[in-house]
C-alpha cells in the first residue's frame, strides 16, 4: 500500500555502509535548509527508541539528527531496521561534545529547546515553534542532562493528564516534532 504521500515505504539496506557525519559537518548541513528543524537525542540508549526517534525525525522532514557519541545506542543492524531506511536518508551527526554541537547551532541561528517534565514551566503547546529549531530529548530515565539544560534557549513540557509521569522518548519526539511541523503550516 502507498503512503499518503505515494512514496513507496523504504527499507534499509544493511549491506550498505552508513555514513555517519560529526559536528564539525553542522554548519554544511544547515547550509542546505533555510528553516532547519532538528532533533537532538541526549543519551537515548535503547536502539528500537533511537531507530524510532530517526524514522519519526524523518517523517516529520527534520534536516538532521543529532546524537551523543558516548552514552549513546550506537546506529546498529537494529537501529536501522527499526527507522526503517531513514538512517540512510537524514543526516545523523555524532557529537563527540554535545554541548559544542548546540553552540554551533545557537551560532547560526537555530533556537536550541529541550524538553523536561519537572524543569519546564512552558508548555510544548504554547512555544513557539515555527522558525529555526532544534529540539532536544533526553535519555530514557534521566532526560536530558544538567549541562545540556543550561545550554538551551528554553525548556518545554510536554502536558500530562494521566498518572503515569512521562511518555517514551520515541513517542514524545513524535509529540514534539509533529507539533513544530502542524505550527510551521506543513502538512
Amino acid at each position: 500500500m502507498a503512503r499518503s504521500n505515494d512514496r513507496a515505504p523504504r527499507h534499509a539496506d544493511l549491506n550498505k555502509p552508513l555514513k555517519l557525519y560529526d559536528e564539525g559537518d553542522i554548519p554544511a548541513l544547515l547550509s542546505e535548509h533555510k528553516n532547519p528543524l532538528i532533533l537532538i537525542l541526549d543519551g537515548v540508549q535503547d536502539p528500537h527508541n533511537l531507530g524510532a526517534c530517526i524514522r519519526t525525525a524523518e517523517c516529520a522532514g527534520c534536516a538532521f539528527v543529532i546524537i551523543t557519541k558516548k552514552n549513546s545506542a550506537p546506529v546498529t543492524e537494529t537501529v536501522r531496521k527499526v527507522a526503517v531506511g531513514a538512517a540512510e536518508t537524514l543526516p545523523i551527526v555524532q557529537a563527540n561534545n554535545l554541548r559544542n554541537a548546540l553552540v554551533k547551532l545557537k551560532d547560526a541561528g537555530v533556537w536550541v529547546a529541550g524538553t523536561s517534565d519537572h524543569k519546564a514551566s512552558q508548555s510544548l503547546f504554547d512555544a513557539k515553534l515555527s522558525g529555526p529549531l532544534a529540539i532536544i530529548l533526553g535519555a530514557e530515565g534521566d532526560g536530558i542532562r544538567h549541562l545540556t539544560a543550561e545550554t538551551c534557549d528554553f525548556l518545554l513540557r510536554i502536558p500530562m493528564l494521566g498518572a503515569v509521569p512521562c511518555l517514551n522518548v520515541s513517542v514524545s519526539a513524535g509529540v514534539c516534532l509533529f507539533e513544530a511541523l502542524r505550527q510551521r503550516g506543513q502538512r
